[in-house]
């Protein structure tokens, strides 16, 4: 109930407010947080360390730390005011690279998967492009508590992304997929229980099988999307080459060859902003415990 309340706290101020003071707002709760949550800051910060290969020192890892707070208001901030957020906000706001990579998957009639992970505003990347006339079906995680999940859906709607629960998603992703439509899923950690164990920064964790899985049955193009904060608080959504399925291997064989694929590519975006990457959960070690949380993530 607590975070339902905060939500709907967060929400009104964010849509009350000019940007700037929602930030400034935003920011400020997240340096209290910072300094308060003794776990979350002590796993973000070993999380940093696991990216960037253990070489950054305390001082740099604090400041690093304390800006994935940051960042995360932020999104968040942007996330409560998805009802203010229209084609001319797009346009203003957001700098949209490689959409011909999006064209060039769909041509082959299979549909697209654009794969994101954790990082900067995937929420708002999932509103941008439906903005700029691409629709777009995203699956999202199915919250515990009734109200929370309801709010989620109703800003997700207002972003023009429409959202597939996790747990009822299978049949709806295949129909999608079999429509030539976009359906945009994380690639960075799994809270089904039904991943493929993989390397990822050099450290086996459970990673999603979902994206390589739907690319091999279907033969849709896996695309990698990452929605990144820039300076001044504009975005850049980048869409990559697009990954395609090999049907000449066996299935579980290719299931793992094109989630590495993708992996690697997430591992690049992750190590070139390691401060827009919110997780807040030690997924190296959690073997698949603590996977539904009560929060955004």
């Amino acid at each position: 109930m607590i975070f339902y309340i905060l939500y709907r706290i967060g929400h009104f101020f964010a849509i009350l407010l000019p940007k700037r003071i929602a930030y400034v707002i935003a920011c400020t709760i997240a340096d209290i947080y910072y300094r308060i949550s003794y776990k979350d800051r002590n796993i973000v910060k070993k999380n940093i360390r696991t990216v960037l290969g253990g070489s950054v020192s305390e001082n740099d890892l604090n400041r690093m730390a304390r800006e994935v707070f940051r960042n995360f208001a932020k999104y968040l901030a942007d996330f409560f005011s998805f009802s203010k957020i229209d084609e001319g906000y797009i346009k203003r706001n957001v700098k949209i690279e490689g959409l011909n990579n999006i064209d060039a998957a769909l041509s082959r009639g299979k549909g697209a998967i654009i794969l994101s992970a954790h990082i900067g505003n995937w929420e708002l990347g999932g509103s941008a492009l439906p903005l700029t006339g691409y629709p777009l079906c995203g699956v999202v995680l199915t919250h515990q508590n009734k109200r929370i999940n309801d709010f989620f859906t109703r800003q997700r709607l207002a972003g023009k992304m429409r959202p597939i629960e996790i747990g009822i998603s299978l049949k709806a992703c295949y129909s999608v997929l079999k429509g030539n439509g976009l359906l945009a899923l994380l690639g960075d950690r799994d809270f089904t229980k039904n991943g493929i164990r993989i390397e990822f920064f050099g450290r086996k964790a459970l990673i999603p099988k979902g994206p390589a899985a739907f690319s091999y049955r279907i033969g849709s193009a896996i695309v990698p999307c990452f929605m990144l904060r820039e300076d001044g608080d504009k975005f850049r959504l980048v869409f990559e080459e697009p990954i395609y399925p090999d049907h000449n291997e066996k299935e579980e064989t290719a299931l793992i060859s094109l989630t590495k694929e993708c992996i690697a590519v997430i591992e690049s975006y992750v190590r070139k902003y390691p401060t827009q990457w919110f997780i807040f959960k030690d997924i190296w070690d959690d073997n698949g415990k603590d996977m539904r949380p009560d929060t955004i993530i």
